[in-house]
């Protein structure tokens, strides 16, 4: 599993030209399942995005983490993450989880969030959208399990 992680002053999705989510400050978590995630990746990864560090204190140090900001997270599938580009120039997914499997893995993730108390939004999964961001930093990282 995957995730592009994006700290941010606001982020969202828009679907055919309508939003369909938005957040304030917070994370914009770009999520890729592979054939080999399970529940427990999904776990491991979802507490350690939720207790990163990456926003600053008051001595403008990245010593906080989402709930010490009251911050929100907005989860967008991202296949693409999966791809693997080693080989010639048209990337192969052959790493990636079948849909629908997906899919439930992306769900299962987006509900570890929110049950740990967090503002959670969310993207279509398999939709096309447009993601805009105000990438705060800019502060980037990315976490595989």
């Amino acid at each position: 599993m995957k995730a592009l992680i994006q700290r941010v002053k606001r982020a969202s999705v828009s679907i055919d030209g309508e939003l369909y989510s938005s957040i304030k400050a917070g994370i914009l978590v770009f999520l890729g399942v592979e054939k080999c995630d399970n529940n427990e990746n999904a776990d491991w990864l979802a507490e350690k995005i939720l207790k990163l560090r990456i926003f600053e204190d008051e001595n403008g140090k990245m010593n906080k983490s989402l709930a010490d900001i009251d911050g929100e997270i907005l989860v967008v599938s991202q296949f693409t993450l999966c791809g693997n580009c080693m080989k010639g120039t048209r990337p192969s997914f052959d790493n990636a989880m079948e849909p629908q499997r997906a899919n439930e893995l992306y769900e299962y993730f987006v509900s570890v969030v929110r049950n740990n108390g967090m503002s959670v939004k969310t993207g279509k999964f398999a939709a096309m959208m447009d993601v805009e961001l105000i990438n705060d930093g800019p502060v980037t990282f990315m976490i595989e399990k």
